[in-house]
């Protein structure tokens, strides 16, 4: 088996598991209100809750130092967020607020992307759109996807590797171009048709039903942050009523 489906498969998972359902309702629910919305009225309160989310699941799936950079990162933009206005209005102002901007709208979807593709084999994945009935259309490329990264950070590796032993640096830049970039780009490109043929290979494409034997199913984690999601979708929509009702 490939070592890029042993990193996620679920015999080296550690912590409570969830269903790729919920992470994907996650993900879904983090990028439309985070990236989407100001911090104005409820969404002040409602993005840092909504971005504690994904430090929890971390921390749950014994992710602990991924968890702690996310937390320090998240805490960090937040704080610049709310005190950029003591940079003035120049070019420090507005770096300051760039580098808020990204560290509290995209490093909780980042993170949530992180936390489905690390901890969903390619298998549950497809067995859970099966569930929803999602066509192939869609399950195939995405199945490619959650292959492919993996793939690529092992290739970029071996290339690193490669070039140290033969003592090319950053000093050379040009060097770098050539014997890194280059090899890399082309070995994108094969690693996405190799994977698509082993997609195909393995039958993904055949038209009749296929077995699965993960353990796909909704727990009581999962239909918790289902309920938090919703209800922050919830508040989202009817936040000015929310608000006239509390005086805000």
């Amino acid at each position: 088996m490939p070592a890029t489906e042993l990193l996620a498969s679920p015999s080296n998972r550690k912590g409570i598991r969830f269903d790729p359902r919920t992470k994907l309702f996650l993900l879904i629910t983090l990028c439309t209100l985070i990236l989407s919305t100001d911090n104005s009225g409820l969404m002040l309160y409602l993005k840092p809750l909504l971005a504690l989310i994904p430090f929890v699941l971390l921390l749950l799936s014994a992710k602990y130092l991924a968890g702690f950079l996310y937390f320090v990162l998240y805490v960090l933009g937040f704080v610049l967020e709310l005190s950029w206005g003591a940079f003035g209005n120049g070019v420090s102002g507005f770096i300051v607020l760039m580098v808020s901007a990204i560290l509290t709208r995209f490093t909780p979807c980042v993170i949530a992307a992180f936390f489905l593709m690390t901890t969903t084999s390619v298998s549950e994945f497809i067995g859970s759109m099966k569930k929803m009935h999602i066509t192939d259309k869609i399950t195939i490329p995405l199945s490619v996807v959650f292959r492919f990264f993996p793939t690529v950070k092992e290739d970029a590796g071996a290339i690193n590797d490669a070039m140290k032993m033969r003592g090319i640096t950053p000093k050379n830049p040009m060097l770098m171009l050539e014997y890194r970039v280059v090899p890399l780009i082309i070995s994108t490109v094969k690693a996405g048709e190799d994977l698509s043929c082993s997609a195909l290979t393995r039958g993904l494409g055949s038209p009749k039903k296929r077995t699965n034997m993960c353990d796909i199913g909704f727990h009581l984690w999962d239909w918790l942050i289902f309920g938090i999601c919703f209800c922050c979708i919830l508040i989202f929509c009817f936040q000015n009523q929310i608000c006239s009702l509390l005086n805000l």
